[in-house]
């Protein structure tokens, strides 16, 4: 898939490094340096991640440098014969916003979503977070919810 200056495409095994490089999106993005450290996972642990068909990594590239990108896992129910997919990361460079690009990540996971007979995808936003709740809306139908993060430990 493509945009005006960007290609939207899914990464896969081998991909490690371009991986890191949206790792570093999402931790300027985000203002979480300790998170999404450089080399948090090993490259065997993200060759792994990488081969998941649940696990949906975006990228947009603008030439060969990452401008964005999203990771996404689908979820199968129980209830239903069928799956949903959540947005977990969303993340465009600053220099790069308002061009399209997180629309492109989000149009080209509904192909993604589509072929994977999923019925819908859902992504949450914090309070504040004013540009992505107005994407998100022009996009799809907003709930009201409650997040809840319980502790393993």
């Amino acid at each position: 898939m493509t945009g005006p200056s960007f290609t939207v495409h899914r990464l896969g095994p081998g991909d490690e490094e371009t991986f890191r490089a949206l790792n570093a999106v999402f931790r300027e993005a985000f203002n979480e340096p300790d998170t999404y450290a450089d080399q948090s996972v090993s490259e065997n642990y993200l060759e792994g991640l990488l081969s998941r068909e649940h696990i949906v990594p975006l990228v947009a590239r603008s030439g060969d440098e990452v401008v964005g990108g999203l990771v996404a896992y689908e979820l199968d129910k129980f209830e239903a014969a069928r799956r949903e997919i959540y947005i977990y990361d969303l993340a465009v460079r600053e220099a790069d916003r308002r061009k399209g690009v997180a629309t492109a990540l989000i149009h080209h996971l509904r192909s993604i979503a589509a072929d994977r007979e999923a019925w819908v995808i859902f992504v949450q936003a914090d309070h504040g977070d004013d540009p992505a709740i107005a994407l998100y809306t022009k996009l799809g139908t907003r709930e009201d919810v409650l997040h809840f993060d319980i502790p393993v430990r």
